[in-house]
């Protein structure tokens, strides 16, 4: 089976997103375009910022986007995929934290 839910062609649609509540998607768009202006971090920085995050949450259309903005803003191949590394490692850190919880509840349960 061919079909699937995400289709690259659909990343161009993104400012359509405030056809059906155009005064939040308007607020949405202007914060956005305000937080990756050049700041405390630079909109360079921002952009491997975005692309970690991208993986983190695993946005098909978010990776997309941010590897060609932070290639084309100057980030090699690998600072990009250790950026990427970065982002692996707290996801899977945030799952085994996780694990005190189960371990408390097994000895509460086992005493």
């Amino acid at each position: 089976m061919s079909e699937h839910y995400y289709h690259s062609k659909d990343l161009a649609k993104f400012g359509n997103v405030a056809d059906f509540q155009k005064e939040l998607g308007e607020k949405f768009f202007s914060y956005y375009g305000e937080v990756f202006k050049d700041s405390k971090l630079t909109a360079r920085e921002k952009s491997l910022i975005a692309l970690a995050v991208a993986h983190a949450v695993q946005c098909p259309y978010c990776i997309d986007a941010y590897s060609s903005d932070a290639f084309e803003k100057g980030w090699s191949e690998g600072q990009m995929m250790e950026a990427v590394h970065v982002a692996c490692a707290i996801r899977g850190g945030a799952s085994l934290v996780h694990g005190v919880q189960m371990m408390n509840k097994v000895k509460e349960i086992a005493m």
